[in-house]
């Protein structure tokens, strides 16, 4: 006899074999024992959780000589025989997905009045939802009305795409993804009574790829032993996550290299980022999927504490929308390196999430160290009372004082000699406009409201904030922070004022510290005569003689 496939020689034939789908089991098994089987149903549910199975035992039960009294076909008489041989005159597959046509449906239409040798005939539709619209609407009628000996079973993976004109029709059943333990169970059954050796590292791992379908995680176990084992290429996505955990790109960049070169495509490296940032994000709401085996779930459970909550969420949503932009990407390796990137390069983290995750980070660091924290649960209101009306006085066998608190603004501003110390570096990168008039100035203090620029006069002051916003982003790239610049007239003596004018003269009178090349942009009026007397009368203007 030729070789069988696992899932194959191993389907369901009665519906007490049916693994996970009690609810459907259920409800088939009584309207066959009260004879009040439906014209027409609609399976729905994910690939490979017994639906074209059900809708077979269905049949074989309805044309069985010997029916069992809760339902049940003997599966010993000729009929069930038949069905389960495949050749019965009263089962009649479609794959709608091929034979989608108008004319299909209307060839198909014109055998079901046709009698057959038992008491009813089956139709299987699968994949309904890819008929054609002309398919669906030469189905109806006869879908609303057919023969008293004719039952109708749509299967389908997309419930959502078949027309509500044909679900009404219909008494629909869906299908669930099968539990880890059930199908764990269902597996180790399979194997014992085929001969096959397994380990439960192999269990585990068939029930990943599988995800709670029993036809591929059939297909996984015997791959995987014909492979003699579990591939270790699946630790290359998890070194992918944990790059993202540790917010480090190398790591990131090391395991999707691995995940690429071990013959995956990057789609499908996303779809397994995706289900298991799912499973993670799932597993820290305390919704862990039913589908994973207790080694899964572990690993969920491992990745959600030490991932934050929204860490996991943008990663959901940038990993998804790169799946997206794979569809018309001429190269989608780029799409998936840019997301992974993106979820851990602190550079190219720009959105509002970024900083709810490193808030949440340091709320988790801060709980671990079992340090003084206030519960975010608080309301804001209650946090900042609890803050104000704090005692900080000494406790009468204190030794060391109480921790000072510190205004954020002030701990993110720089000191008055980490400026003074990048200043004359930065002077040499300003324009010769900017060079210039910031030369005559010098920096005293630094307050709450930023870094304190001295300058002699008004005059100076105003001409100095014109070019303000040069210097600002100078100084904020050069420190690496945000660095606001305010602009005062010195209130020191003559001597300092005269000191700065000859600093400023002599600074612009050096052709080495002076950008010739911005003098186009110098005003007019800088040592126009004319023009200063001009606007020292308002409403004066200079008539040519000519």
């Amino acid at each position: 006899m030729a070789y069988q496939s696992l899932y194959r020689r191993y389907r369901s034939g009665r519906f007490n074999e049916l693994v996970g789908q009690e609810h459907v089991v259920t409800a088939l098994k009584n309207a066959i024992a009260d004879n009040r089987v439906g014209h027409a149903y609609l399976f729905s549910g994910p690939r490979g959780t017994g639906k074209t199975s059900t809708a077979r035992i269905l049949g074989k039960a309805l044309n069985c000589t010997s029916l069992e009294d809760d339902g049940e076909p003997c599966c010993k008489c000729d009929s069930c025989l038949s069905f389960a041989e495949g050749i019965s005159y009263d089962l009649h597959e479609l794959d709608a997905a091929s034979n989608n046509g108008v004319e299909a449906i209307r060839d198909l239409i014109s055998k079901v009045a046709l009698g057959s040798p038992g008491r009813t005939k089956v139709y299987i539709l699968d994949e309904v939802h890819m008929l054609t619209s002309g398919a669906e609407n030469a189905l109806l009628k006869t879908l609303e009305e057919p023969p008293s000996h004719v039952v109708f079973v749509l299967a389908t993976t997309e419930p959502q795409k078949v027309v509500s004109t044909i679900r009404s029709r219909t008494q629909h059943f869906e299908f669930e993804l099968i539990p880890a333990n059930l199908l764990g169970d269902h597996l180790r059954w399979v194997a014992d009574d085929a001969g096959l050796t397994v380990t439960d590292e192999m269990i585990d791992y068939v029930l990943r790829v599988g995800g709670g379908s029993a036809r591929d995680a059939l297909s996984a176990l015997e791959q995987t032993l014909a492979r003699g084992g579990t591939p270790d290429d699946d630790t290359a996505v998890d070194e992918v996550l944990e790059g993202i955990v540790l917010g480090d790109p190398n790591v990131v960049i090391s395991g999707l290299s691995k995940a690429i070169q071990s013959g995956r495509s990057p789609r499908v490296i996303g779809e397994i980022l995706i289900d298991r940032l799912r499973n993670t994000f799932l597993t820290a709401m305390g919704n862990s999927p039913d589908h994973l085996s207790d080694h899964q779930v572990e690993i969920s459970k491992n990745l959600s504490e030490r991932m934050p909550l929204a860490t996991i969420t943008r990663s959901l949503e940038t990993i998804g929308s790169a799946l997206v932009g794979m569809r018309q990407s001429p190269d989608p390796r780029i799409d998936l390196e840019v997301a992974v990137l993106k979820l851990s390069h602190p550079k190219l983290q720009t959105d509002s999430d970024v900083v709810l995750s490193r808030l949440e980070r340091i709320e988790r660091h801060l709980q671990e160290l079992d340090g003084p924290f206030i519960s975010s649960s608080l309301p804001a209101d209650e946090t900042t009372s609890a803050i104000e009306n704090e005692d900080t006085s000494p406790l009468p066998n204190q030794t060391t004082p109480p921790v000072k608190k510190v205004d954020p603004i002030e701990e993110n501003l720089p000191s008055l000699q980490e400026v003074e110390s990048v200043w004359p570096d930065i002077k040499k990168s300003l324009s010769g406009k900017a060079k210039a008039r910031f030369s005559g100035g010098r920096f005293i203090s630094v307050d709450t409201d930023g870094v304190v620029f001295a300058l002699p006069n008004e005059i100076h002051r105003d001409r100095c904030a014109e070019c303000l916003s040069e210097v600002e982003e100078s100084l904020s790239e050069k420190l690496h922070r945000k660095t606001r610049v305010n602009l005062i007239v010195d209130s020191g003596g003559a001597e300092t004022r005269q000191q700065q004018e000859r600093q400023t003269s002599a600074t612009i009178n050096n052709d080495e510290d002076l950008d010739l090349d911005s003098l186009d942009d110098a005003e007019a009026t800088a040592g126009d005569g004319l023009s200063l007397v001009v606007d020292s009368f308002p409403g004066a203007k200079i008539v040519d003689d000519e």
